[in-house]
């Protein structure tokens, strides 16, 4: 078995602009590329060209409609990095089915939790089929058992559906192409409807403003397929663009985040995404001695983006450290902002610049809502990072509390305009009209300020801690504490209450690793000396357990519903000293 190459040979290069996503995979198997699955080990799995990929999407889509799937329906794909989920999604996109991805169960435990998530995501979308890696099949069964989802099954099962000739039934371009769970609230989830035209705009975007694809690029990937950045990113943008892509499954990479580099060294990978997050694992194994492929050679990394959570300058500039040696070019830095209700992509910073960032009064900032220049070595300034013009088609507005546009380094929300924008939450007028207005705005819900046509993204407004008038953003807090006492990323939560006297109270949970007492009283008092002394605010620092602190799906810090767990009382001192959920 030999992996897919890096080009076609007799077949064009043409990233897009398609009508429809079969258009674009009708044209793509024409070719030699497509997908790759590599172990934890790096062993070649499966391979998956695209003209295989089409070849059994249109058997399984057959199969689909003769069992009586109308179109339109949803169904619902437990989203694994395997070909079979790949398959099942094309398939529905030539039955005129809708294909909702979504997660995996994260962690350990919590099956109970994935299962109620599991099911009001089922009922959500009134889906009518449902799909699950075989082993996951009962937790399907047990989350459909009484909802909408009458066919339910392992991959294999949908994938043995008898098509008997069945005529196809594929989308048009001005409809939608499937739906995509934000990472918001999973009691009450939101099923973004992505149409086709929203979808094709957005990857030939992304594929020539925003990272200049070639026919010789090939990609890399280790993001989980059931999060925007993954799913598009690099699935469906590297489909519609004939790219070859290389998978290391999620909680491979989080086992052996070496491995991620290694493939790029090996096949000559040219782009790969990550959070923030995932550069600093890898830095980290790193600086711990675990390089344990001596001749990394990253030379052809083109294109290292970052996307999907606040941009952290120094985490970056430790990795570029680590992997000099490795031919590793920091210049290949391509921060971005997107988000789902966008499909994906919003802006790209310049290709070929690195990194850049732009230093700010932390002080004057809280105070005054601006962004003022401010020394870099200054003990009281900010460093943000500079997330480049919107794509083309596409306008960014910072608007102030009373929906005035303002002007450069004044901080407000961040509202979107263009072609790439969801149709709205599926089923759910109200949510929509809440954050998309008649003419066609996004309101985001993020904080930051335009600098020369530049986005530079502050943080959420609804994760805004407000003391004694100034603005503090958690992540301030977060990151102050993780890498002051050398905790890992995700490792702390910030977010406020209202005190006894109904002033606001800082809470910030900590995960705490250390078996001694003594040890954790002084990660405690470290870290509330810290916040006192970088921040100037008094802050209650709870120890908890590893894996307690909530996530989205797409791993960023769940600040509210910590907030609400810790109000409800779901955390309490063990006798070790760390606070597990009751």
């Amino acid at each position: 078995m030999q992996p897919t190459p890096s080009t076609s040979r007799d077949l064009p290069f043409r990233p897009g602009p398609f009508g429809t996503f079969t258009e674009g995979l009708d044209y793509a198997a024409r070719g030699d590329t497509g997908f790759n699955f590599y172990s934890a080990r790096g062993d070649l799995t499966a391979v998956l060209p695209y003209r295989e990929l089409r070849e059994r999407a249109v058997a399984a889509a057959q199969g689909l409609i003769r069992a009586g799937l109308p179109r339109g329906a949803r169904m619902v794909l437990i989203a694994d990095t395997v070909p079979d989920f790949m398959v099942l999604f094309a398939a529905c996109q030539y039955a005129g089915l809708l294909p909702v991805p979504v997660a995996l169960p994260t962690g350990l435990g919590g099956r109970d939790s994935y299962i109620a998530t599991l099911r009001r995501q089922i009922q959500s979308c009134g889906a009518e089929a449902a799909m699950a890696p075989a082993e996951l099949l009962d937790y399907l069964k047990e989350a459909a058992a009484g909802t909408s989802a009458r066919l339910v099954g392992a991959a294999a099962d949908f994938l043995a559906l008898p098509g008997d000739g069945a005529a196809l039934r594929p989308f048009a371009p001005e409809e939608s192409c499937y739906l995509q769970f934000s990472s918001g609230s999973t009691r009450f989830p939101k099923g973004i409807d992505v149409p086709q035209r929203a979808l094709m705009a957005n990857a030939h975007a992304i594929a020539v403003d925003g990272l200049g694809l070639t026919p010789e690029d090939r990609a890399v990937s280790w993001l989980p397929l059931y999060h925007d950045m993954g799913l598009v990113g690099f699935m469906l943008v590297p489909l519609l663009s004939q790219v070859t892509v290389d998978y290391l499954a999620t909680r491979d990479f989080a086992r052996r985040p070496l491995m991620w580099p290694s493939l790029i060294s090996r096949n000559r990978g040219t782009l790969s995404y990550s959070p923030t997050f995932g550069y600093d694992l890898c830095s980290r194994r790193v600086s711990e001695g675990r390089l344990a492929t001596p001749d990394l050679d990253l030379s052809s990394w083109r294109t290292a983006g970052i996307g999907g959570d606040m941009i952290q300058p120094h985490v970056l500039e430790r990795f570029a450290g680590a992997f000099a040696a490795c031919r590793f070019d920091p210049k290949a830095f391509l921060p971005s902002y997107g988000m789902a209700e966008a499909v994906l992509a919003i802006s790209f910073s310049p290709r070929n610049r690195g990194m850049l960032t732009d230093s700010v009064d932390r002080g004057r900032m809280a105070d005054e809502g601006r962004a003022v220049p401010a020394d870099p070595k200054s003990g009281d300034s900010r460093r943000f990072v500079l997330c480049g013009r919107p794509l083309a088609g596409h306008v960014a507005e910072i608007r102030g509390e009373d929906g005035e546009i303002l002007p450069d380094r004044m901080i407000g929300r961040i509202f979107v305009k263009g072609p790439s924008l969801m149709a709205g939450y599926y089923g759910n007028p109200e949510e929509t009209a809440r954050v998309l207005s008649p003419d066609g705005w996004l309101d985001t819900g993020d904080l930051g300020y335009s600098l020369e046509g530049a986005l530079v993204i502050t943080g959420r407004a609804k994760d805004l801690i407000i003391i004694a008038g100034r603005n503090i953003w958690p992540q301030d807090l977060e990151w102050n504490v993780e890498e002051s006492l050398d905790l890992r990323r995700g490792d702390t939560c910030a977010f406020s209450i209202e005190g006894p006297e109904g002033q606001e109270q800082v809470v910030m949970l900590a995960v705490a690793r250390q078996t001694e007492t003594a040890e954790r009283e002084a990660m405690r008092q470290g870290a509330q000396s810290l916040l006192q002394r970088a921040h100037g605010i008094e802050a209650k620092v709870v120890l908890v357990a590893p894996r307690v602190i909530p996530q989205t799906s797409s791993g960023k810090i769940a600040r509210a519903r910590a907030k609400a767990a810790y109000l409800a009382g779901h955390y309490q001192e063990s006798g070790a000293g760390a606070a597990r959920p009751r």
